[in-house]
């Protein structure tokens, strides 16, 4: 019940951006901790993706990206470093996602009503239905990717 709930405020969110277009800003972070990395399942979309969501109003990028840790993956986050700034236009969305790496980090547990698992993956063996932008991401480090990188999310 919840999960058709969940997706039919989605869908309704994403009739409202074809309509009005908005640009938007979003981060994610990618929790890598001794060769793991931390991925959500939320209850609205289907796969694994990196924690993230949208940047509030008055909230930096840094300050999202510890808020939607803590919220979808229970993380509590140390320090952050940038990892790159990628774009998506799919779902009639002029969408902007600030990327974030952190290997300094806890994971309690706990997470947030929308996401209905937390797990943490080797790098190695990532789920079959990781999305295809967070599969990317996890990619471009592997293959060293420690400068910040733009893009295509």
């Amino acid at each position: 019940m919840k999960r058709r709930l969940f997706g039919l405020l989605y869908r309704i969110y994403a009739l409202q951006w074809r309509i009005t277009r908005p640009i938007t800003l979003g981060v994610r972070t990618l929790l890598i901790k001794e060769g793991r990395v931390a991925l959500v399942k939320p209850i609205y979309q289907e796969g694994w993706y990196l924690p993230g969501g949208g940047v509030k109003r008055g909230e930096t990028p840094e300050q999202a990206a510890r808020r939607e840790c803590r919220e979808e993956a229970g993380a509590e986050t140390g320090e952050l470093r940038l990892f790159g700034i990628f774009t998506q236009f799919i779902e009639h969305k002029n969408d902007h996602i600030v990327v974030f790496l952190c290997t300094d980090f806890e994971l309690p547990g706990g997470k947030d009503f929308e996401i209905e698992r937390v797990e943490s993956f080797p790098l190695e063996a990532l789920p079959a239905d990781i999305r295809p932008g967070s599969r990317r991401r996890i990619e471009e480090y592997l293959q060293g990717g420690l400068q910040p990188g733009t893009g295509a999310w």
